[in-house]
């Protein structure tokens, strides 16, 4: 399910997780979307959703597709998933908008936030690989089963991929809940969807600053 809600803000805090180079190839992308004809989903946009956060961040974070008020607003996760997502990343010492660059699969809403096609999809791919050449970040959360798909082309198995480290490119992606499903699932109990996703992000946190520091390497 697409993601929809309120607005998110930005941040101008300095990041620990960033890369000192600019991110050139970023700056046509919105005009490169707002002229896709790629697939159908481009007939009943309101607007593209390209990103929001650090460009320069070490960690991306890439969820399915647009909902309503991502649509509206044209930026990506600014909902009742979003919120939560900024909540998570902020308990574990992370800025949505200053340690990371928030995306999805496919740039144009899906009609009543369905889920994306295969073809949908594929029609997409193009922006989203500009987007993780040009930001180039070391750690990748691939936020539900869509954006696991969308990216390593693996269907189906997020309950048993999430919190599973996956070198790809040279950089590490981390299958994790969608924040949705943590909205259905609210437990916070040990064993839960959410108490899972937390023990994820900690793990995140952990080889973000591992990275930083030198004392852990991208896989070759």
């Amino acid at each position: 399910m697409a993601e929809d809600g309120g607005m998110a803000g930005d941040s101008p805090q300095a990041s620990l997780f960033a890369t000192p180079e600019p991110t050139a190839d970023l700056v046509g992308l919105r005009q490169q979307c707002e002229a896709c004809r790629r697939c159908g989903l481009a007939a009943a946009r309101q607007q593209v959703v390209i990103s929001r956060g650090d460009p320069k961040a070490r960690l991306m974070v890439i969820g399915e597709g647009p909902g309503a008020q991502e649509d509206a607003t044209g930026l990506p996760f600014v909902g009742r998933a979003g919120q939560l997502l900024d909540q998570m990343l902020a308990s574990v010492g992370l800025d949505s908008n200053a340690d990371a660059y928030i995306c999805n699969v496919v740039k144009c809403r899906p009609p009543d936030n369905r889920k994306p096609t295969a073809q949908e999809m594929q029609a997409c791919a193009p922006w989203l690989a500009t987007q993780i050449a040009a930001v180039n970040p070391a750690v990748v959360l691939l936020a539900g089963a869509t954006a696991l798909e969308g990216v390593l082309g693996i269907r189906g198995g997020i309950s048993r991929l999430r919190g599973q480290w996956h070198p790809w490119e040279g950089r590490w992606m981390m299958p994790v809940f969608h924040p949705s499903y943590l909205l259905r699932n609210p437990s916070r109990q040990q064993g839960s969807p959410k108490w899972l996703t937390w023990q994820d992000l900690q793990e995140v946190h952990r080889r973000l600053e591992a990275i930083a520091t030198g004392a852990e390497a991208l896989p070759g």
